[in-house]
């Protein structure tokens, strides 16, 4: 199994408004993960890690006013950092995404969770928690 982690942050139970109300809440996690299965092949030859950076750093550096390329370091360097790679492939059998976004509460505590998140950088877990229902 290999995990993709998404946004996640704590959630208090003081961002609900009716935890004032009921007094019936407790903190939680909220989260979105993927859970991707299958099989694993590790792909750490030179030859393999090194296409797998090259082509990489090609897509990642595609945008770039002057793209960074491996030639653009010392060879010596480049070796060193490469044999610290290890490459995998995994061949997926099955995914799973499991979201955990107050999608259980009252509206009105999702959202004002969602603002407080918000507020305190995490507009990606807010965007999510908005959009939950």
């Amino acid at each position: 199994m290999v995990v993709f982690r998404g946004a996640e942050a704590y959630v208090s139970p003081n961002w609900y408004p009716s935890k004032h109300e009921a007094h019936r809440q407790v903190p939680t996690w909220n989260y979105q993960v993927v859970h991707a299965y299958g099989t694993i092949t590790v792909q750490d030859d030179e030859k393999s890690v090194r296409g797998l950076v090259a082509r990489l750093t090609r897509q990642h550096e595609a945008n770039e006013p002057r793209p960074w390329k491996m030639g653009d370091s010392a060879p010596e360097f480049i070796d060193s950092m490469l044999r610290n790679i290890v490459g995998i492939e995994v061949a997926i059998s099955s995914m799973v995404g499991k979201s955990k976004l107050s999608q259980n509460r009252e509206v009105r505590d999702r959202l004002n969770a969602a603002d407080t998140l918000d507020a305190r950088g995490h507009q990606e877990l807010a965007r999510s928690m908005r959009q939950a229902g």
